[in-house]
């Protein structure tokens, strides 16, 4: 007598009670059941044909969708004689030289048909609202990307981004900047491979609470760095988060620079291989805590070392992540400041110059209107980015709130609508907190974390709209 015995296994409970369900009629072991149960009622071949089709009309795929990385990297450092952004003592004063180049590095993610693109600009702020939709709608038109973090650097040593009619009407920089984001998003689109990630973090000492003079002032220590590889195990790409103001160089210096964060990533890159995307966290109230406190390239490589570190011992496992999924979302807030105020825009002018004072009116003519921007991969990894410079505080009690393996918190990411500080902060008051470089109502920020943490949360299906 014939006698078989058939052991299956699939992914998926699905598939496994699809299995259970379909095999008792015709399957025997040996040593549980009496041999006279071995002969079906129906053929083997009918029944494995049952099976079959059992299988081919279930739910879903028969594996997940395999992770995909390409990166590029591309030169944005403007001409000679552009203003400088992040010192009003400058007011319009033109560059005089270059101390280090800019760059745009760009990592697209791939899970299944979503895509989505990390952009790190060594730049002060990221392009205004208008070119970063252009930005959006072209890469989404060319390259199928529905989601992009523009996160800056935001070094202080970069050029002002609010000027479209410089060194030319015809031929502005700004524009010229559009088309090569728009170029090296396409081109790590163009270039995916299968890959794996890993991501780890640690509490650093290397930055400090600027703003507050209370005994338990906060500050966010943690870096976390995300390593992306090949599946051969070569590194594409590391991601680098971490929140402290790039202000090392003097801001009598008129030279462009990238300032530590570009001397991190090029020491992380010559050392581990890839490009290394320095995404600036919420650091409105965090500086440098440094040895050297002018040497940004002294800094640039302690912090590198620690990202090596670091980087050097996560293992690369994540290759089939859970669905990609991401939320966007603009808020309108009120305003604490009005710049169509005649008294206030010429102190405003006098302070800083009339053509930035010009944009910043018309910006927020109709009310201050940041932007937030959420991701999760695998379930496991939030990314939030926030278009304006927020309070660590911010950060640090969402990644608590948010009940994730890790979240990465961009601040600097898609236009800028400047500080936003908690409401504690503002109470205590200081620079970062008052309306001159705050302008946005009271309490923005802690609306914009909690549709954060809603996104978190609903994206892992723990809450409906």
């Amino acid at each position: 007598m014939l006698q078989i015995e058939i052991s299956l296994s699939f992914p998926g409970s699905a598939w496994e009670r699809t299995a259970r369900e379909a095999l008792p009629p015709f399957v025997c072991r040996r040593e549980a059941e009496p041999r006279k149960q071995c002969v079906p009622r129906r053929s083997l071949g009918t029944r494995m044909v049952a099976v079959f089709l059992a299988f081919l009309f279930l739910p879903g795929p028969l594996r997940a969708d395999e992770l995909r990385a390409g990166t590029a990297k591309v030169a944005i450092t403007p001409p000679i004689g552009y203003p400088m952004w992040g010192y009003a003592a400058r007011h319009d004063q033109p560059s005089t030289d270059v101390r280090d180049p800019l760059y745009a590095r760009a990592l697209v993610l791939a899970v299944g048909k979503a895509k989505l693109a990390l952009v790190s600009l060594d730049l002060g702020r990221p392009p205004t609202r208008t070119i970063t939709e252009s930005i959006s709608r072209r890469i989404k038109a060319d390259g199928g990307i529905t989601v992009c973090f523009l996160v800056a650097t935001h070094t202080h040593h970069g050029p002002v981004l609010e000027l479209d009619r410089w060194p030319t009407p015809e031929k502005p920089y700004v524009r010229s900047l559009e088309d090569k984001i728009v170029g090296v998003i396409l081109d790590a689109a163009g270039n995916l491979h299968p890959a794996q990630l890993g991501i780890r973090s640690a509490e650093v000492g290397l930055n400090r609470n600027r703003h507050s003079r209370r005994p338990d002032k906060p500050v966010d220590r943690e870096l976390i760095v995300v390593r992306v590889e090949t599946l051969g195990g070569k590194v594409l790409a590391h991601l680098v988060n971490f929140a402290a103001h790039p202000t090392m160089l003097a801001s009598q210096l008129r030279e462009m620079s990238a300032d530590y964060p570009g001397a991190m990533a090029q020491h992380v890159e010559k050392e581990a291989g890839g490009i290394c995307l320095f995404l600036q966290g919420a650091a409105g109230d965090l500086s440098t805590n440094s040895s050297k406190p002018g040497d940004p390239d002294a800094f640039g490589v302690e912090l590198g070392t620690k990202v090596l570190e670091l980087g050097n011992t996560i293992q690369c496992t994540l290759r089939l992540p859970k669905p990609l999924q991401t939320r966007e979302h603009t808020f309108t807030f009120g305003k604490r400041l009005d710049l169509t105020n005649p008294l206030i825009r010429t102190a405003f002018s006098m302070a800083f110059f009339k053509d930035l004072v010009d944009f910043y009116e018309r910006e927020y003519r109709d009310g201050i209107r940041p932007k937030l921007t959420t991701a999760l991969l695998d379930e496991r990894i939030g990314i939030v980015g926030v278009s304006g410079e927020f309070f660590c505080s911010h950060a640090v009690h969402l990644r608590k709130r948010a009940r994730l393996g890790h979240v990465l918190f961009l601040g600097y990411c898609n236009d800028y609508h400047q500080y936003f500080p908690t409401i504690e902060a503002v109470a205590e008051g200081g620079y970062g907190a008052e309306a001159m470089v705050s302008p946005v109502e009271i309490g923005a920020g802690e609306r914009i974390m909690d549709q954060a943490l809603i996104d978190l949360f609903a994206m892992r299906g723990k809450m409906t709209r």
